[in-house]
């Protein structure tokens, strides 16, 4: 993972990141300079951010929000009080409301975003500076430090492009912490053709089977925020295993790039998940990202050992098939 150290000072008012990268750079001033590349890291795996508004200009503002899975909304603005291309910048980050003024009853911080050349490429440093110790307190509180660490550990991709993160590498799958996953892969095809593959029964009936002797008997879809789908398999003749199924609830639905779901194994008292599908097109070609939220370590662990990472692949290929034809 790029975040090397996150470290707090309570004596001098500080939270300092650290993490590393094999690019130069100027690569990293201008993924922190252009608002959408800012889009793909600046928020945690699960609430992405929005810039709505971004000037780069000493005095002027960059406006955000950050939307969790349920569609919750947490905004904030920067002031710009340095620029140092390609150095570097220093911002005043405060919590806003949805019109995007501060809110004066939450901490705002200082942030110096620090931009060095490395033999292996670049460092980024952040450094945080508040205003009191209750200040840091409360920031942390309120989990910057773990929610800093995986927002940063997104940007590898960004730098490197879509291609050279994900192409070739198939689906993989990532442990963040201990109830939640990442699971990759890039798919060659549009973000619109994939979106539509995860959203219209008829597509995703061809594509959506696990491995090799599997049929789908049950796909129904409503995709819209409160609508349910169900979907259940079974195996062809021949072929071992028993009948299963999911149901859920969509929560959240932002066509083409996002969907978040329930996702329930039916007839069965298992807890559910959460999982949060995340569309990028870049130079024709999709990646998908999906995080999903287990109730607890073991459930994690057990989904892990089914072999779920293969079934995905093996229907993640069949789906690059689909959109060919």
């Amino acid at each position: 993972m790029p975040v090397t150290s996150v470290h707090t000072d309570p004596e001098n008012l500080t939270m300092t990141l650290v993490a590393d990268f094999p690019a130069p750079a100027d690569r990293l001033w201008s993924a922190f300079t252009d608002p959408r590349q800012l889009e793909r890291f600046w928020g945690p795996p699960g609430w992405p951010a929005t810039f709505t508004q971004f000037d780069l200009a000493v005095g002027s503002h960059a406006k955000y929000r950050m939307t969790g899975p349920h569609g919750e909304r947490a905004n904030g603005t920067w002031e710009f009080l340095t620029i140092d291309a390609p150095r570097g910048y220093s911002v005043i980050d405060s919590f806003a409301d949805e019109e995007g003024a501060v809110l004066t009853d939450m901490p705002s911080m200082r942030m110096v975003l620090e931009f060095e050349s490395t033999p292996e490429g670049s460092r980024l440093v952040t450094t945080s500076h508040f205003e009191s110790a209750e200040a840091l307190e409360k920031v942390v509180a309120m989990g910057v430090v773990e929610g800093s660490t995986m927002a940063m550990n997104q940007l590898d991709r960004v730098l490197e492009g879509l291609r050279a993160y994900a192409e070739g590498k198939g689906t993989r799958t990532e442990i963040l912490d201990d109830t939640h996953v990442r699971i990759t892969r890039l798919i060659e095809g549009s973000r619109d053709l994939v979106w539509r593959a995860h959203t219209e029964p008829e597509l995703m009936k061809r594509w959506l089977l696990g491995p090799d002797g599997w049929r789908m008997t049950v796909c129904e879809i409503d995709p819209v925020v409160g609508g349910t789908y169900r979907y259940a398999w079974a195996p062809e003749d021949g072929t071992e295993g028993q009948a299963f199924g999911f149901d859920g609830e969509t929560l959240l639905a932002e066509a083409p790039s996002r969907s978040v779901t329930t996702e329930h194994m039916t007839g069965t008292d298992f807890p559910s998940t959460l999982n949060d599908l995340n569309l990028y097109e870049e130079d024709g070609a999709t990646l998908i990202t999906l995080v999903i939220e287990y109730p607890d370590q073991q459930t994690r662990d057990m989904v892990l050992a089914t072999g779920m990472t293969d079934g995905m692949e093996a229907s993640y290929a069949r789906l690059e098939g689909v959109l060919v034809s």
